[in-house]
């Protein structure tokens, strides 16, 4: 089992979200991470799944996604050729003892700051997947009160290539 992204082009209308997401459910695949917004038309929207499957599972998925009348186009995103990036915001507790010690941490992260009060402050933190769970790992020792990520949002370097990763 590899870790999979997909890239869906789907019509911006009701109940979308719901038939990709209840396909994945009745073929037996997890959602790790799911994420979609309007592109630049508004009319198409673009879902991001995250989710753990086999080489041969990845392909099945996605010949049934794209059958889909509302599925107007859909990637698989190759680790190689694509960027990954997560939105993080986190409520650490906090004092004046510790306070400097969270704050020295986020800095090397290059995350920001967004909401400080004398017990506690809010960190907002954009990056890969890798670099998210690397400052989760750090602040592990302090007391995190609240955490919210939205989940991997992710785009191709170049064109959208037909060919598999595999055969290159």
């Amino acid at each position: 089992m590899a870790r999979e992204v997909i890239s869906i082009f789907v019509e911006n209308q009701s109940n979308v979200l719901t038939r990709i997401a209840s396909l994945f459910g009745r073929r037996g695949f997890n959602i790790d991470s799911l994420t979609v917004a309007k592109t630049n038309d508004p009319t198409i929207s673009r879902i991001t799944v995250a989710f753990d499957g086999a080489k041969t599972d990845i392909h099945q998925i996605m010949t049934q996604t794209a059958k889909l009348e509302v599925v107007k186009d859909i990637h698989r995103l190759s680790t190689m050729n694509s960027l990954y990036r997560e939105l993080l915001l986190l409520k650490v507790a906090c004092d004046k003892t510790n306070r400097s010690g969270i704050i020295e941490i986020v800095n090397i992260y290059r995350g920001k700051i967004i909401s400080l009060s004398k017990d506690n402050l809010i960190i907002e933190l954009t990056g890969s997947p890798e670099k998210i769970d690397g400052l989760m790992n750090m602040l592990s020792c302090y007391d995190i009160l609240e955490v919210c990520r939205t989940g991997i949002t992710g785009m191709s370097r170049d064109s959208y290539d037909t060919t598999d990763e595999d055969e290159e």
